[in-house]
């Protein structure tokens, strides 16, 4: 939702801030690396307890993952591979921060935030699964209020003020309520032309 009203409006803001500092030079690829680096980083953070810490890691996990698109596009580097690869570790980062807050908790023995953590991380998996099953049906689906920029502020101010637990239980509600969203916008697309038709 946050994604799709920005767009690619913040292009002209962030890529002469990136040119000044590193010229014509940049990989996309290596950008979305340095993001799951900064994912792994924000999560042994969280194992260590140092949650002001990890909530800067997320944010710049999230820096990564916004300035990769943006490089790719402004120099030309956008490709096939670049668009998979970056869906392909967004996807490891979502699922390695949720894991190290499931293993926190463990530790702790904290099983009702282990169950609340365990629905997020379902929510969360489903959300790229049901658009990516919806392409696959050649049905654009970027629907939903809890895609990937929403679930990173999220987490992120979770970590940093020590809103964890009321932040999980929004992702809990937010993203089972985005993959319905999801179902249900999908279910119509493929509807609506059957009801023209009779």
């Amino acid at each position: 939702m946050l994604s799709d009203r920005l767009g690619h409006r913040l292009d002209s803001y962030l890529y002469p801030l990136f040119k000044k500092i590193f010229g014509q030079r940049g990989n996309p690829n290596l950008l979305t690396l340095l993001g799951l680096l900064s994912t792994l980083i924000a999560s042994g953070l969280i194992l260590k307890g140092i949650w002001w810490m990890a909530g800067l890691a997320i944010i710049l996990s999230g820096i990564f993952d916004l300035l990769d698109g943006v490089i790719a596009r402004n120099l030309g580097k956008v490709t096939p591979f670049g668009g998979f690869f970056d869906s392909v570790v967004d996807r490891y980062s979502d699922l390695i921060l949720l894991l190290a807050l499931l293993l926190h908790y463990s530790r702790k023995g904290e099983d009702d935030l282990v169950i609340l953590t365990s629905v997020v991380v379902v929510g969360t998996a489903l959300i790229p699964y049901a658009r990516a099953r919806a392409e696959s049906l050649q049905i654009s689906c970027h629907i939903g209020l809890m895609e990937r920029a929403e679930r990173i502020i999220l987490l992120s101010s979770g970590a940093l003020f020590g809103w964890m637990e009321p932040m999980l239980w929004l992702l809990a509600i937010l993203t089972h309520f985005t993959v319905l969203q999801r179902i249900y916008d999908v279910w119509k697309k493929l509807n609506v032309p059957n009801k023209r038709s009779t």
